[in-house]
């Protein structure tokens, strides 16, 4: 893939990065050190690649590039949630060992970001490498008073973590609400409180199980990424996110346990996607209306779909149109006959946009008008990670 073009020793970089912050609800300067932290929630392997994957990662693909174009080096990780109930539920639906299951789909998943022309992160870890990280976590959790055993299950309670809702900023009915929607089991008779979370619980008998002093059993969803992201980055991460599903409750309860955990902050900058929409619907699995990646691959060169998803921008909830697909190979068409054009001032712009909240649409117009004056869009388009 062509190299992220790093700036010049020349260059000053006068304004700071902008992006906006789901906990403050609003846009404000994102100034990390020369390092940045990032850690975005990966794929349930299960049934991937959909579009939506595609424009969560596509999304801090860009972040990262212009992250590196301005002078940083970036640790991205990005986990793979291969414990967890509907990875088990469609292994026993069809009839196959959920590790089978999940290896094939993250084959998939990642033969989509590498034709989509995404930098490789630093790390994908398992949620099944860290079950010795996640019980030495609920322990000092357990440990600082934050939880609580019952039933067999390990909880958190949250009348211990005053601040609990505070990222999504959700009412509490819209918290029991959405709790109920996913996977929360708020009407569990072993919970203090309805929108108290697991950190540890028994397993079925067709999922695996590891031995802790709780009794046999497996990990909760949120406690899988918490426990990886402690390891592979540290107490406190630069920017966290995933897709806009993600807010409440799995990155609520993420940030409750981790600081209830560790004593500090664990995210400085939440960054989350907006959803995508097809036939009046959110884009979901239970829905069945997904697209996915490698079925458009069949049919149209990978940067037409890459340009498809950065059109629109991150936080800005869109509807599929498959005409976008043409649309968008005319623009590719047009980005390679300037490639070699006289260099003009668009990379500046694009820069610049990007440098407010990733404003992609407006720095995909700029390089149209760029290539329609004659101007190269070889540099701009490298930036936006679109191989011309």
């Amino acid at each position: 893939m062509p190299p992220v073009k790093s700036p010049s020793p020349d260059e000053v970089l006068v304004q700071p990065m902008r992006l906006y912050d789901t906990a403050r609800r609003e846009i404000v300067n994102f100034e990390p050190g020369d390092e940045v932290l990032m850690y975005t929630c990966g794929i349930t392997p299960y049934d991937a690649t959909h579009l939506g994957h595609a424009a969560t990662f596509i999304a801090y693909d860009v972040l990262q590039r212009r992250l590196i174009d301005r002078g940083h080096q970036v640790t991205c990780v990005r986990n793979v949630t291969d414990v967890d109930d509907p990875l088990f539920a469609k292994a026993r639906e069809l009839g196959v060992h959920y590790l089978d299951l999940a290896a094939g789909q993250e084959a998939r998943f990642e033969r989509d970001m590498e034709a989509l022309n995404a930098l490789p992160v630093a790390s994908t870890p398992r949620a099944s490498s860290a079950i010795a990280d996640i019980r030495g976590f609920i322990g000092m959790v357990l440990d600082r008073g934050f939880a609580y055993e019952a039933g067999g299950s390990v909880y958190f309670d949250v009348s211990k973590f005053p601040s609990f809702g505070t990222l999504s900023g959700y009412s509490h009915e819209e918290m029991l609400e959405l709790a109920r929607q996913r996977g929360g089991k708020i009407d569990d008779p072993n919970k203090r409180n309805p929108l108290d979370f697991v950190l540890w619980h028994p397993s079925a008998s067709d999922e695996p199980a590891w031995d802790t002093m709780w009794g046999a059993g497996r990990p909760g969803w949120h406690i899988e990424c918490s426990a990886l992201a402690l390891r592979e980055l540290g107490t406190t991460i630069d920017l966290h996110g995933g897709g806009a599903d993600l807010i409440f409750p799995h990155h609520e309860c993420e940030r409750a346990q981790s600081e209830a955990a560790t004593g500090q902050p664990f995210v400085r900058h939440w960054m989350h996607t907006a959803l995508i929409s097809k036939d009046g619907h959110k884009m979901s699995k239970s829905l069945g209306n997904l697209v996915f990646v490698d079925a458009l691959r069949a049919e149209w060169d990978p940067m037409v779909i890459r340009l498809l998803l950065i059109e629109n921008h991150y936080r800005t909830e869109w509807e599929w149109d498959a005409s976008r697909l043409e649309a968008n190979q005319s623009r590719l068409n047009a980005w390679r006959a300037a490639a070699d054009a006289p260099t003009g001032m668009v990379l500046a712009e694009v820069r610049d946009l990007l440098d407010e909240d990733l404003r992609t649409p407006e720095a995909v117009a700029a390089i149209d008008a760029a290539a329609a004056r004659g101007e190269s869009t070889a540099e701009v388009a490298a930036l936006l990670g679109v191989i011309l």
